[in-house]
């Protein structure tokens, strides 16, 4: 491994699952990871016609919003179940109740009813990001893992951007409830497989850990309040009214239950190992400023395209979409950097370029031409790919199989929450900057709708060109301060397990 520290904790307890029917696994995972990935952005073209046949117009938001809660909140949960009762049990139920929801959600009677049947979904979803990632590192050596990460990276990449194409594809051409029905042939297929191929190997006898329900619930309790806080605040109401208020106190005071209830488990959802150790501390605080930058590109760069280069839907889809071919190329290839220079050293590589390739966004010429942001968001995908992956696999590298559910999840928990953060933040930010440009237009729905009439005058186009430019400008910020937490925090060198 290069440089990195091989063994110098020991070698890993547990055994990876059974790797002769490894290709079906494998199969099963990116189907799982594909659902979980789609589902996070088809509904969103389909809005019109849910809201025309369900009505519900004013809380359609929570659509996404529940979705995201529920998965956020729940990762930290089935990573500890997954450590303590096996992954197969926790991928199996988990996507059960994808499957239950996303059945449930075909069957709405109105809009309350679909935003309650979607929170179910998403608690399935959590189980799905987690587990699968977890099992990846389980049933490849560290000098292969680069190559399945890189397939889940394009699953989640493609699928991502593929969803509101076939969102409004189903809903113009079929029903909306297809988007949702279309989710049970695909996830049948993925439970089958798992259930048939994957076999995990028996472990050592050791007495059986009590699960930590209390903690579960409290850490629920904690990110769901908190995370509505966040979703909901500046949107839904003001962020200094009593709603916003109230829930950021009830936050708090969750956070307090949280601390108190896992100090005292036997074996706690959160333990405390996973902020105790620089490794898993470091790349939890750097993969969460990574969900704060990645707002910047996919939900203002869209904007960005149709109003000031006046591109179409289509092509301003292409727009975002180049950095999903160089993000997974990049991945697969960052082991010849990482083995040369280390797992950290490479993510400060990756991070620091795309802090230039960030800065350098609000120099594009205006109005400009679409290929310039193009270029950018390509290379951004290939410094990002360089950056996030290196961590990902360095992390589970660090970690036995008795600990790996619970810290691969604690990363990407942080990874979203980061974007949810990120969502209210840069929203806020864009908002401020129309509002002094623009005046009493500063609502970016009700300039969205003149640009799409027509309406917009050439001072509106200018004011979002700049407050893309100030969200972009924050972005490169929360990318400065992932290659500080690395700098500051993480050893120079991971300490890592022997396969």
């Amino acid at each position: 491994m290069g440089q990195e520290d091989i063994g110098i904790r020991g070698t890993a307890t547990g055994r990876a699952p059974d790797t002769g029917r490894r290709g079906a696994v494998v199969a099963a995972l990116m189907l799982s990871m594909g659902l979980a990935a789609l589902d996070s952005t088809i509904v969103a073209t389909a809005v019109p016609q849910i809201v025309g046949d369900l009505g519900g117009f004013s809380v359609f938001s929570w659509l996404f919003s529940g979705y995201l809660l529920a998965v956020t909140v729940s990762l930290p949960v089935y990573g500890k179940l997954s450590d303590t009762f096996g992954r197969k049990p926790v991928l199996v139920v988990g996507a059960a109740v994808f499957l239950a929801g996303s059945l449930l959600c075909a069957l709405a009677w109105n809009m309350w009813a679909l935003i309650a049947f979607r929170i179910v979904q998403g608690l399935g979803g959590g189980a799905l990001q987690g587990t699968v990632q977890t099992l990846a590192a389980d049933l490849y050596p560290l000098k292969e893992r680069p190559k399945i990460q890189a397939k889940l990276s394009t699953v989640w990449a493609v699928s991502a951007v593929a969803g509101p194409a076939v969102g409004g594809l189903l809903a113009g051409y079929a029903d909306w409830r297809w988007i949702f029905l279309v989710n049970l042939p695909v996830g049948g297929a993925a439970l089958w497989l798992i259930v048939r191929h994957l076999h995990e190997p028996e472990r050592e006898s050791v007495p059986r850990a009590r699960v930590d329900w209390a903690g579960a619930v409290a850490v629920f309790a904690c990110g769901g309040v908190l995370l509505t806080a966040l979703v909901q605040g500046g949107v839904a109401w003001p962020w200094l009214s009593a709603p916003s208020l109230g829930l950021f106190g009830a936050g708090l005071a969750l956070v307090v239950v949280v601390v108190v209830v896992e100090r005292r488990a036997a074996e706690p959802i959160i333990p405390g190992w996973v902020w105790r150790r620089r490794t898993i501390a470091a790349v939890n605080l750097a993969l969460g400023a990574l969900g704060l930058l990645m707002v910047a590109p996919t939900v203002f760069l869209p904007t960005y395209a149709q109003s000031v280069l006046g591109l179409g839907p289509v092509a301003a889809g292409f727009v975002l979409s180049v950095w999903t071919l160089s993000w997974p190329i990049s991945a697969a290839h960052s082991q010849h950097v990482y083995r040369r220079i280390g797992f950290r050293n490479s993510a400060m590589l990756g991070i620091g370029l795309a802090t230039l390739i960030l800065l350098a966004f609000p120099l594009l010429p205006y109005p400009g031409e679409a290929w310039q942001p193009a270029l950018l968001m390509l290379l951004l995908g290939a410094a990002l790919g360089l950056f996030q992956l290196p961590l990902i696999v360095g992390v589970q590298a660090t970690v036995g199989w008795a600990e790996r559910g619970t810290a691969t999840a604690s990363v990407l928990f942080c990874r979203q929450t980061g974007q949810t953060l990120g969502a209210a933040l840069f929203g806020a930010v864009a908002n401020g900057v129309l509002a002094s440009r623009v005046g009493d237009a500063a609502n970016l729905d009700a300039i969205a709708h003149g640009l799409e009439t027509g309406a917009a005058s050439e001072t509106t186009r200018r004011a979002i060109a700049d407050a893309v430019h100030a969200v972009y400008l924050g972005a490169a910020g929360a990318a400065a301060l992932a290659f500080l937490a690395l700098l500051l925090l993480a050893p120079r060198r991971f300490p890592v397990l022997k396969d």
